[in-house]
């Protein structure tokens, strides 16, 4: 793998810091979404999580609603 090639890779994957400031959510959020099994996908090595940003913006665009009306269903 190139330079190139591994700088793309590495714009597409977030720390859960990151993650976090992408989603304009707090860190401690996303960790308890990951925790509940109800945030993005995410992959997990050793002690690191980490966040595709096509998955980031899928599990944004789950969460589109018209109204509060909507939760309740």
């Amino acid at each position: 793998m190139n330079l190139a090639s591994s700088a793309s890779v590495s714009e597409n994957w977030f720390t859960r810091k990151e993650a976090a400031a992408y989603l304009k959510l707090g860190e401690s959020t996303l960790a308890k979404a990951f925790m509940s099994g109800d945030s993005p996908p995410a992959a997990k090595i050793g002690r690191s999580v980490r966040y595709r940003r096509a998955d980031l913006d899928a599990w944004m665009a789950t969460r589109m609603r018209q109204s509060t009306r909507e939760y309740a269903q």
